[in-house]
């Protein structure tokens, strides 16, 4: 706050309590993100009241927040397993009037807190996304710009779900890096990026390279443990080890490569060497860990690669049943030039 940016915009995150609003007064918040949780499970079991009460509850801290001129985000907990309309929807018309009687904006966050949701054709609410999405921006009369999706992995729906609620109206969703939040994780900031990419045709101007920057500064400064399979940020997550998916990349790297990667994560397509790579495989290995233009690139028919071949095959003869290291192949590429007496690579 100090500093005084514009983005990234500050924000709190509260109870629906008066007491924890004063210390968002005391700091000197513009805006609070307040639990309103909504399901009957929460209301009933949790807050230990019935409906009415437990709107007129959130109600007064809501106003509360305008009177002192703080915009509320009102965090609809549970959404998924609530009664749309038998309490989202008359809540959310309430705090549209509220916004309309004190001129700020109240933003609804729509939380599947046990990632229930789901985007079937046929779906009802409260587990469709587009159906709850409908009923806040057509009946509830949210606007799409104050409305977003909070999504939670349990059913491996993050991402799909986060996409259908903006393709049905809502205006944002929430994300992490990499997807990491409690349990099995948040809809990740990268793949809704190149959701964003494929949903419009372009970028608007995001540098996607900075993903990998991110997931460097993750491993190395952080020591977080990047599951290698992770989409755009794993250590595998291009890299291909069947013999002949490598030959179909020598030939032509479109044909198994999702997209360029080189060009947009600066992650350029790799082939782990095992006793399924090949000659082809080998060969597409030195020229991507070298980075060889393309005159002195290598083919199946070069030395190196046959000598190297070699070595691969009598390790896997002697017993040897896991992928060959970058290392290894550092050193016997190293070996064997010396031994015909090739071109030293760097």
């Amino acid at each position: 706050m100090e500093r005084g940016y514009k983005f990234p915009e500050i924000t709190s995150w509260i109870r629906a309590s008066k007491k924890d609003f004063e210390l968002v007064k005391d700091i000197g918040m513009k805006e609070t993100g307040i639990l309103v949780s909504c399901s009957d499970y929460h209301i009933f079991y949790k807050m230990k009241m019935n409906r009415r009460e437990c709107m007129n509850h959130y109600l007064s801290v809501v106003r509360e927040c305008l009177e002192t001129g703080v915009s509320p985000r009102c965090h609809l907990e549970d959404i998924t397993r609530s009664d749309i309309y038998g309490f989202v929807i008359p809540f959310c018309l309430e705090l549209m009037k509220l916004q309309e009687e004190y001129e700020i904006p109240v933003k609804i966050r729509a939380c599947d807190t046990m990632g229930y949701g789901v985007n079937f054709a046929g779906a009802v609410i409260p587990r469709s996304v587009q159906g709850i999405i409908y009923g806040l921006t057509t009946h509830a009369g949210v606007p799409s710009s104050q409305l977003e999706w909070h999504g939670h992995n349990d059913f491996y729906k993050a991402v799909t779900n986060s996409t259908t609620a903006w393709l049905y109206g809502a205006s944002g969703v929430n994300c992490s890096l990499f997807g990491i939040g409690e349990r099995t994780g948040n809809t990740p900031l990268e793949a809704m990026v190149f959701e964003y990419a494929q949903l419009k045709g372009t970028l608007d101007g995001m540098d996607t390279t900075v993903i990998t920057d991110l997931a460097e500064y993750f491993e190395k400064e952080i020591g977080y443990v990047m599951p290698e399979r992770t989409p755009f940020a794993g250590k595998n997550f291009n890299v291909t080890r069947a013999g002949i998916h490598a030959d179909g990349l020598l030939k032509n790297e479109e044909i198994y490569n999702i997209f360029n990667t080189e060009k947009f994560l600066r992650r350029p397509v790799l082939v782990a060497v095992s006793n399924t790579s090949g000659l082809a495989g080998i060969a597409h290995w030195i020229n991507t860990y070298f980075k060889l233009p393309d005159d002195k690139k290598v083919d199946k028919s070069s030395e190196l690669v046959k000598n190297v071949k070699e070595w691969v095959d009598a390790e896997y003869e002697g017993g040897r049943v896991t992928v060959i290291t970058d290392h290894e192949l550092l050193k016997v590429i190293d070996d064997v030039n010396n031994k015909i007496g090739g071109e030293k690579l760097v």
